[in-house]
């Protein structure tokens, strides 16, 4: 009895504390989250509490969390790329709404000068006005006075007003100091010497159209394009998010400052993952068959001291590379200029960059390709080398007919993973060259040794604009073409999936 009421009582705690989640999120207008989480509530308390379901209980935190962490994301990026999104189209229609009618302007039609008298009881500012003076009663602005209203003064305080010196020492508390009038005007400090009304910027009329009052502009709310916009088209900020179809990708196709350095950054992030892939295997397979040569000693003070690119964290290689690579004081730069009086641009020349790049990822690389080399080797039956040699076989011979056919199925899958993950290197562009040397003639920020990741996270995070949408339409494209060269692959392997 006892264990049932703890069980039940932990399940509606658990589901209380789910749902006010649900509700906080659903007020802070987050649908899309509320949504999620909802579902994720609705599916756990079903799984968990209905007997049919019991035998799925145990696979749901798997599941849940593959929905949460993979496919939400997914789709989350997916619908981002067909709207607008984007660092001047952050906001809904309604928020938007609000953070123009907040706004207000000093009118310089009803300005004051004033004085400003200290008394005892605070400080009496004197307001001067072409048709009637104001006056206030002592503020306490010590105190952190900063409302105070205002009353029609027939003649000054007595007393001498501060001088520009004392006024100067109070101007951080005389700006955040409101007058109020009689008819709820409220009047704000315009200068040192004056106050001026304060008046809403915008007003919101019944047809949806807004009027700059202090310009006499109206401006027409534009689904489209997710602006208010004036009779010529100029656009007030901030804009609220819109549909935007299949703009996005429409664009990233037909717009020529976009296709040509879209389409250069995709050749290069191809030929970068097989270049990777190759270069990589071919020096750890070179590597693993050296040490299992048998005239070799001290292989595994060798097998170690190769394997040690693999032990230290890749950020801390990349940087030293890239000081390495320095064109005036690097040390590479330094040999290269000693021997043969050469001084390489490594990181101004895009061919001289990519080059730089493929060699600091080989050698990041090659251990792993050793590792599972050296273990293939041994697997393979040596009475086949010996055979060959009776043949008279020789070193090339056996690495292609013999070595790299009985390895290669095996390492398939990893090879896959391998373009993978260098399809996706973002932490190797952004710490060696940052993308640079730029495109000449791009929209967006791109550059020659970019990969379409860190091209994606530059239009969105390093983009003047910040456009989330057409960086979300980039991810998904990249999606997509990682996920079918990788079935291409597989089924070219004849690996099962």
């Amino acid at each position: 009895m006892i264990r049932s009421f703890l069980k039940w009582g932990a399940l509606a705690a658990l589901v209380a504390s789910a749902l006010y989640l649900i509700l906080a999120l659903y007020v802070q207008q987050a649908f899309v989250f509320a949504l999620l989480f909802l579902v994720l509530t609705a599916s756990a308390v079903a799984v968990f509490v209905s007997k049919r379901l019991y035998a799925h209980r145990y696979i749901f935190p798997a599941l849940a969390g593959m929905g949460l962490f993979v496919i939400f994301p997914l789709m989350y990026t997916i619908g981002i790329g067909f709207t607008n999104y984007s660092a001047s189209n952050l906001l809904s229609f309604a928020q938007v709404q609000d953070n123009l009618l907040s706004r207000t302007y000093q009118s310089d039609a009803v300005r004051y000068d004033f004085d400003a008298y200290r008394t005892d009881q605070g400080v009496v500012f004197y307001l001067k006005g072409q048709h009637q003076n104001l006056v206030t009663a002592p503020v306490d602005l010590d105190g952190g006075e900063t409302r105070a209203p205002v009353f029609i003064a027939e003649t000054p305080p007595t007393g001498e007003p501060l001088g520009i010196r004392d006024i100067i020492k109070l101007r951080d508390k005389l700006a955040a100091l409101t007058l109020v009038t009689d008819d709820n005007r409220e009047l704000s400090q315009a200068s040192l010497r004056s106050f001026a009304a304060i008046q809403p910027q915008f007003t919101l009329h019944e047809n949806g159209t807004l009027t700059n009052n202090q310009t006499g502009e109206t401006y027409f709310p534009n689904q489209d394009t997710g602006f208010y916009v004036d009779g010529q088209g100029e656009k007030l900020a901030p804009g609220w998010t819109v549909n935007a179809g299949w703009d996005n990708y429409v664009k990233v196709v037909s717009d020529p400052s976009i296709r040509g350095p879209f389409l250069q950054i995709f050749v290069w992030t191809l030929c970068f993952a097989l270049a990777t892939v190759v270069l990589t295997l071919g020096l750890g397979l070179l590597l693993a068959n050296l040490l299992q040569w048998d005239q070799i000693r001290a292989k595994g003070f060798y097998r170690t001291m190769l394997i040690l690119p693999y032990a230290v964290p890749a950020f801390i290689s990349i940087l030293v590379f890239k000081g390495l690579f320095n064109q005036n004081f690097g040390e590479i730069n330094l040999v290269l200029e000693g021997l043969f009086g050469l001084r390489p641009d490594w990181f101004s020349d895009p061919a001289l960059a990519r080059t730089m790049i493929l060699i600091v990822n080989t050698w990041l690389g090659y251990p792993y390709m050793m590792l599972l080399c050296m273990g293939l080797l041994q697997a393979i039956p040596r009475d086949l080398y010996e055979a060959s040699a009776m043949d008279g076989a020789g070193p090339f011979h056996n690495l292609f007919r013999i070595t790299l056919p009985l390895i290669i199925k095996p390492l398939m899958p990893l090879l896959i993973a391998s373009f993978a993950f260098n399809f996706n290197n973002f932490v190797l562009i952004a710490l060696l060259t940052g993308g640079a040397p730029d495109i000449i003639g791009a929209s967006t920020p791109a550059g020659t040794t970019d990969l379409l990741v860190s091209y994606t996270y530059r239009i969105a995070f390093q983009d003047s604009g910040q456009n989330f949408g057409l960086a979300a339409a980039i991810a998904t494209v990249i999606f997509l073409v990682v996920g079918a060269l990788s079935l291409v692959n597989l089924k070219l392997s004849k690996v099962k999936v």
